[in-house]
């Protein structure tokens, strides 16, 4: 027989399991109701997008078995063909239709041409891309403009791309993708979407010659723009070579890309995101070329953002795939939302560039009508023209100031064979004969250190214009490129180089000459610097120089006929504040040399009682 203990003990075991089954059907029967709402959803979700659906799980069914193989699907306008494929679902290569390979006239440019992935494929941890097969699934609604991809990730990410054509008639709408991408996380756990990245392809330069600093990855946020060349992944004097190189974290990224010399390749959120982007570099053979160059590739990453079982999350992007045209760019960026024209990356100087860009597509769209043969060439020199008349005060001034100074040269002389042994009294007494003559010695040089933001503007405006791509003049086949008329034992002969460097040599022949015998030497050797610098630049920048160069002897020339500035000392010149300050130097340097002060300040005053600290009150 059971003890009372015991029977009591059964009594709270059976009203325990009695409320346990009870509250256990309580929970079910909302999970139940949970389960069912969410199936709605998903029922209703999928009738509009087209998906199949699982009525049992209340989640996205897993996508029919994609092909083995791979397919493309070509999506084309009258400037660029993307072709997508559906291996990593995204666009694997797009072709310029009107663009050209160097020396060519039937291969077109094509972008992420080594690609390791299509742009807009997703890349996983350690930034390896998941070139997964995806199934294809055609919009009846607009042939031939939209292509939709779908495919099961192996961590249970379900992932449905949509690109759809820009057809149209904004500014940049032929070079421009709209990308949507929708996630739904079928696993039993949460997903960090951090984890994973859009491949933004790759970048390589088009020729051999190509200046490596030109390929690389950039990025926009904040209204800064920040440019890495590839480069970077070398390392160098001060730095470790870098295998992987990322964007700071914490910054809301307007938009990012990679690019060579004159075409880009962004990926833009709709809207601004805080995320960072990743980025590396291998070395390929292009054109057949003997020794490798540097392509980049690069990805965004998603939001930091956990993903729930279940959870659905969408993401919409805009793909630019086009030149980096500065007009068009500006245009661009007045439709679409700022920060479109840094991607031509000027750099410093882009205010000298911007404007010299739009006066030489003025200047071409003057003279395309009457020569169109040669119409690029012939706005280099019209616009070479222009700059050199703007700056002619500057120039004349700068003669005229040289012209009196080398008048001063045997005055000049006789001082330093008066002060040889003290150069603070030499330098006071100079100043003192500039001075007294009215002669400003930065005169002389400061509208030439004017010139140089002007020279690096029209340098760097002419290194990114596409527009001169394949364009001729003269001799010239593409201005783009050195003008190599024939090679001798291996060496390229260019003959704008050379025109370029017997101008430069003549023009300073024809300059009046300063500064002492070594200064002259130097001034007289830079022409030969300039050549062997330039020799295989663009043809284009040989032609600016050339002109300029040419202009300047004709300057000269007239400002040699004007009657030589007199030499007249200024009445009540007295001292410059520059002057007052080297006689001070030189007084305070003598009193030191004879042990004595020079001033009552040096004098040191003699040792006081310290006072204690004052304390408060």
């Amino acid at each position: 027989m059971y003890d009372r203990k015991t029977w009591v003990v059964l009594a709270i075991c059976g009203g325990l399991l009695a409320a346990n089954l009870y509250y256990s059907t309580k929970t079910q029967q909302a999970r139940a109701a949970q389960l069912a709402r969410e199936q709605a959803v998903a029922k209703e979700k999928a009738a509009k997008e087209g998906v199949p659906t699982s009525t049992t799980a209340g989640l996205t069914v897993e996508p029919p078995p994609p092909p083995t193989e791979e397919e493309l699907v070509v999506l084309k306008n009258d400037e660029v063909e993307f072709t997508l494929s559906n291996i990593g679902g995204g666009i694997k290569h797009a072709d310029f239709l009107r663009e050209f390979e160097v020396g060519s006239k039937s291969s077109r440019v094509q972008m992420n041409r080594f690609g390791s992935g299509p742009i807009g494929g997703l890349a996983g941890a350690g930034e390896t891309l998941e070139n997964v097969p995806y199934a294809y699934k055609e919009d009846e609604s607009v042939p031939g403009s939209k292509a939709v991809y779908i495919a099961k990730l192996p961590s249970g990410l379900i992932a449905k791309k949509t690109f759809t054509l820009n057809q149209g008639k904004e500014p940049g709408a032929p070079y421009l993708i709209d990308f949507d991408l929708k996630l739904e996380n079928t696993a039993a756990t949460a997903l960090n979407l951090k984890q994973w990245s859009i491949f933004m392809g790759e970048a390589s330069p088009l020729y051999q010659a190509e200046v490596p600093q030109q390929t690389g990855f950039f990025w926009r946020e904040g209204g800064d723009m920040h440019f890495t060349d590839g480069g970077t992944f070398k390392g160098g004097m001060f730095s470790s070579a870098k295998s992987l190189v990322n964007s700071p974290e914490g910054e809301t990224l307007q938009y990012a890309g990679v690019t060579n010399q004159f075409f880009a390749t962004v990926l833009r959120p709709k809207e601004p995101m805080v995320t960072t982007l990743w980025a590396k570099s291998s070395q390929v053979t292009i054109n057949g070329g003997t020794s490798p160059v540097t392509s980049v590739r690069a990805g965004l990453r998603l939001p930091d953002t956990e993903l729930q079982p279940a959870e659905n999350r969408s993401f919409s992007y805009r793909i630019f795939v086009g030149p980096k045209h500065n007009p068009l760019l500006r245009k661009m960026e007045k439709h679409w939302g700022e920060g479109w024209g840094d991607v031509m990356q000027y750099g410093w100087f882009w205010f000298v560039s911007r404007p010299l860009n739009f006066l030489l597509n003025t200047f071409h769209s003057l003279l395309d009508g009457a020569a169109s043969k040669w119409s690029w060439g012939l706005a280099i020199i019209l616009l070479t023209i222009t700059v050199r008349i703007l700056i002619w005060p500057l120039h004349a001034k700068s003669t005229h100031t040289m012209k009196r100074m080398a008048k001063l040269k045997p005055e000049m002389d006789k001082l330093k064979e008066k002060y040889p042994d003290d150069p603070n009294k030499l330098n006071t007494e100079m100043m003192g004969l500039y001075r007294k003559f009215g002669i400003n010695p930065l005169g002389g040089c400061l509208p030439m250190l004017i010139q140089i933001p002007i020279f690096f503007g029209f340098y760097r405006m002419l290194q990114y214009a596409v527009e001169l791509r394949g364009q001729g003049f003269l001799w010239v086949d593409d201005l783009s490129q050195p003008d190599t008329l024939t090679h001798w034992f291996g060496i390229p002969i260019n003959i704008l180089p050379v025109v370029m460097a017997i101008s430069s040599f003549l023009q300073i022949k024809m300059t009046p000459m300063t500064g002492d015998k070594m200064q002259q030497r130097i001034i007289m050797f830079m022409p030969f610097i300039f050549f062997f610098f330039c020799y295989n630049f663009a043809s284009a920048l040989a032609l600016y120089w050339t002109t300029q160069n040419i202009f300047s002897i004709g300057q000269t020339w007239l400002m040699n006929k004007v009657p030589e500035p007199e030499l007249k000392p200024v009445k009540n010149a007295g001292k410059s504040w520059v002057q007052r300050m080297a006689e001070k130097q030189a007084e305070l340097q003598k009193a030191k040399q004879n042990g004595t002060p020079g001033n009552l300040r040096d004098v040191t005053p003699p040792d006081k009682k310290k006072r204690p600290p004052r304390t408060g009150g």
